[in-house]
């Protein structure tokens, strides 16, 4: 996973506020959001919950999802994290090994 691009989605809490990103080593990203090493808004608005990710083999590819999933109506948005996370768990136990 590190060094792998990938897409994800963070969430204040269930139905909360939501952030979009990309990044080149998952694990390493989430850590500092989680941990406000960042300032800007996942530190402002204590969204650290990974709700949801995606995985891809080429950069482009995930910068290229990143702007479609943000300009997507957040409708669509809580449907993609509950058709792959209906609890919206965290997420972060699954990458942290």
């Amino acid at each position: 996973m590190d060094g792998q691009p990938a897409v994800y989605i963070l969430a204040s809490k269930r139905n909360g506020t939501l952030y979009i990103g990309v990044t080149s080593n998952l694990r390493k990203r989430i850590w500092e959001h989680r941990e406000d090493i960042v300032e800007g808004f996942t530190k402002k608005y204590a969204v650290h919950r990974l709700v949801y990710y995606e995985l891809f083999t080429e950069m482009y590819s995930a910068i290229t999802r990143e702007k479609r999933l943000k300009k997507w109506n957040r409708a669509w948005k809580i449907r993609l994290i509950e058709e792959n996370n209906p609890q919206w768990h965290d997420l972060w136990p699954q990458i942290a090994v």
